[in-house]
């Protein structure tokens, strides 16, 4: 985490992906159909706005997927009244693949990866990494911390092209339901202070 002896310019984002779904729970592809947070994610989505509000952090813009479980989360944290929806941290669009598990998918393609192999009917994973950009770009036009309540593999593309890796580095950043990722600087180099980090 930043100790504020650094030389660092003043854009920050803190990325929070939305809490448990059914679908989450079961490995279930989740990309536009709009899976409602589980009981238990709706307790995380508050435990999450503690913890939000405890880091002190200087808010200048709110950011939600328009989906139901990012916003779910956003609203439940307590950021709902200041968000900003934006289509643009929306859940990678899976296509044919949208609610199967990868143990389904390998039944006809063995050895089948997201983001090796993509997905028919879908985005591709470009595609997906100009959508990060576009936030990234965003988030770096103002002075203080962006909050953004999006979807795990959104935001794990988001977290390799802040450092200026190609998104297809997101896979090495695993990002469970209902954690905190915090991106910044130090001095002129983008880094990743934290990443899937529980504070509850």
């Amino acid at each position: 985490m930043p100790t504020g002896d650094e030389s660092m310019p003043e854009s920050q984002m803190l990325l929070i992906r939305h809490g448990p779904t059914e679908w989450s729970r079961t490995g279930r592809h989740t990309g536009l159909t709009d899976v409602p947070l589980a009981e238990e994610g709706r307790d995380h989505a508050v435990a999450v706005g503690r913890a939000i509000v405890g880091l002190d952090l200087p808010i200048v813009a709110v950011l939600s997927s328009p989906l139901v479980r990012a916003w779910e989360t956003c609203g439940l944290a307590g950021f709902g009244d200041e968000a900003v929806v934006t289509d643009d941290l929306r859940e990678w669009d899976y296509g044919a693949y949208d609610g199967l598990t990868t143990p389904e998918i390998r039944r006809t393609r063995p050895g089948w990866t997201l983001w090796r192999d993509g997905v028919p009917g879908g985005e591709t994973l470009e595609e997906v990494g100009r959508r990060a950009d576009r936030v990234i770009a965003s988030a770096r036009a103002r002075v203080g911390t962006t909050l953004c309540f999006a979807h795990g593999h959104i935001l794990r593309v988001l977290g390799a092209r802040w450092v200026g890796l190609g998104p297809e580095w997101g896979q090495m950043l695993g990002l469970s339901p209902a954690q905190l990722c915090q991106l910044g600087w130090e001095r002129e180099q983008p880094v990743i202070w934290s990443w899937n980090e529980r504070r509850r």
